[in-house]
């Protein structure tokens, strides 16, 4: 069977999404309305968590959904808001909750946007995301999000979790991803990402002459920084808090300022490439989080997910995706010296 190649010009079930999406689907269909709901505690809940006692008195709805409510201020204790979920509280004591949509909830909203899209059939969608587009909604980017636009983009997503997202790109980080369109699909995707037969290699612009042998391969594990909690870190492989994580990189290019390598991924943690890459001695152009400096007009981390290797989920068809870096690592490249052509990246 031919393998199919397609060129351009980069764990999916969770509770917290599911009462989210199940929240907001209550809230568009008129099965729950913005209501004021007072509850008074039973003598049996005396001395209990207030969010153990709401999760007992208001079962309609999930914990999670009942805790951010909390958060958002919309539950009061004795005629004063609550926001500590591990407050104990009393016998006869009286809640207040109002109850509506939370904004996590409200992110989960159909958004449309320009989605460029490599490949699409009724069960697989693979896009090229633009560096800036986060994926998921979080804390500070409820809204215009890759998801949003998914939601917006086919009507299947609404009934997937994380609207059939299975691999995630960082917000500044451009490139292919591939995103399921069916049940079955995101299913066979998790399977394949985590059984390592998906091929993803990415295109890195480091810091400084290469240094190692045309390739190499670290094996490196990684968690949280404790210095930082905003960075991952290369740590003990006997820590309690590092997971395992490997990359190969080869050597595409190096001068005296910089060095072009391609990356390929054999486990998928955050940050792993930069982290790795910063550890070599290393640091991506534009990663400030790691060491980087903005070199070349190139502010964001210089990192663009290239190709996609992989055996469709449920056609069984190999499939070979590549991507052109974008125009402003094209012109990092261009300014540094340094030389890239697509069928290097092999």
């Amino acid at each position: 069977m031919a393998t199919q190649i397609i060129s351009t010009g980069a764990s999916p079930f969770t509770p917290a999404l599911d009462d989210a999406l199940d929240e907001l689907s209550a809230v568009e269909e008129g099965r729950v309305e913005v209501e004021v709901r007072l509850c008074e505690v039973p003598a049996d809940m005396h001395g209990w968590r207030v969010d153990r006692v709401l999760a007992r008195l208001i079962p309609e709805f999930s914990r999670s959904y009942l805790q951010q409510l909390m958060a958002d201020g919309a539950v009061q204790l004795r005629g004063a808001v609550v926001l500590k979920q591990a407050a104990r509280i009393a016998a006869g004591d009286r809640l207040q909750v109002e109850l509506r949509a939370t904004q996590q909830a409200m992110a989960f909203v159909p958004q449309a946007m320009k989605l460029d899209v490599v490949f699409e059939d009724a069960n697989l969608l693979v896009i090229n995301k633009p560096a800036g587009l986060v994926v998921h909604p979080a804390a500070g980017n409820w809204s215009g999000t890759l998801l949003n636009g998914l939601l917006a983009h086919h009507a299947g997503a609404a009934c997937l979790p994380r609207a059939g997202i299975v691999h995630r790109l960082d917000k500044d980080t451009s490139g292919l991803m591939l995103v399921g369109k069916s049940r079955q699909a995101v299913e066979a995707l998790v399977r394949a990402i985590a059984a390592r037969e998906v091929n993803r290699q990415y295109l890195a612009l480091g810091h400084g002459r290469w240094t190692g042998t045309v390739e190499q391969g670290v094996d490196q594990h990684i968690g949280r920084d404790i210095r930082n909690r905003l960075r991952m870190a290369v740590v003990l492989r006997d820590g309690a808090s590092g997971k395992p994580a490997q990359t190969t990189f080869r050597l595409l290019d190096s001068g005296d300022q910089a060095c072009l390598v391609a990356c390929k991924l054999h486990t998928g943690r955050t940050h792993q490439i930069r982290v790795h890459m910063a550890w070599l001695g290393h640091p991506l152009v534009g990663d400030a989080l790691y060491g980087g400096r903005t070199l070349w007009g190139m502010g964001r981390q210089a990192l663009h997910a290239a190709r996609l290797r992989l055996v469709h989920p449920t056609g069984g068809q190999p499939l070979d995706f590549q991507s052109a870096p974008p125009d402003d690592f094209k012109d990092a490249l261009e300014q540094s010296g340094l030389r890239y052509n697509e069928a290097s990246m092999g």
